[in-house]
């Protein structure tokens, strides 16, 4: 991982265009080639990025950007699209590289685990001719709980939590903004799928057109037969 603090200014070019002006930022560049750029605030959230597959190019700034004060521009071209993320270098405060080693990776607590697992078994519980594409699909901001298709070929993210709140729609809107950049995959809808999902957080995902499924845990183990029961 490389790790540098520079002042720079960015721009975001493709299918959506995005403007950072001139500031300090924190700039990551991970070992999958993703390109995060972070400020002092937000928690976890960088404010712009370039997920892979991607390529990072460190050129030569213009006569112009030279007269502007730029010294150098690193130029993030996405590979299976016209998306192209350009940082241009004032100034820089630190550059540093480590390596991390191989991550073990979100460990979740057991029911949410197994919630997965099963889902994941059987995903027609989502909904008649639904398929999955695969369990913690990696993104550059972390895995996707559950990728599939739904009966119409449309890209489905699924993410699975226990008890459902607002910070796990959020989380998911996350996932969906950068996955609607890829156009392999675009569009990309989304389920918000618990074993209980708070008021709150079923009106925020319905509001950002995200459609949410309570979870029964004993139907998915199949200990809990409807067919069976008298009520």
């Amino acid at each position: 991982m490389r790790i540098v603090i520079a002042e720079c200014s960015v721009d975001y070019l493709g299918r959506l265009t995005a403007h950072l002006p001139l500031a300090t930022r924190l700039l990551v560049v991970k070992a999958d080639g993703s390109v995060l750029v972070h400020s002092d605030g937000g928690s976890y959230k960088p404010l712009n990025w370039m997920s892979p597959p991607c390529t990072l190019t460190e050129v030569a700034p213009s006569q112009e950007e030279a007269e502007e004060g730029v010294t150098g521009v690193w130029v993030v071209q996405h590979a299976k699209s016209e998306d192209q993320l350009r940082v241009r270098l004032h100034q820089v405060l630190h550059d540093s590289e480590h390596s991390l080693g191989v991550d073990p990776g979100l460990i979740k607590d057991g029911v949410e685990a197994q919630l997965q697992a099963l889902l994941a078994e059987h995903i027609h519980t989502l909904g008649e001719g639904y398929s999955l594409i695969r369990r913690e699909y990696l993104t550059a901001i972390g895995p996707v709980d559950i990728m599939c298709r739904d009966a119409d070929g449309r890209t489905v993210a699924v993410e699975i939590k226990r008890r459902g709140d607002i910070d796990g729609v959020e989380q998911l809107t996350r996932y969906l903004e950068l996955l609607n950049r890829d156009t392999s995959l675009a569009p990309v809808t989304g389920i918000f799928a618990a074993q209980q999902i708070k008021p709150q957080a079923r009106t925020l995902a319905q509001d950002r057109g995200i459609r949410c499924v309570t979870l029964d845990y004993d139907a998915l183990k199949g200990i809990d037969d409807s067919e069976s029961r008298l009520f």
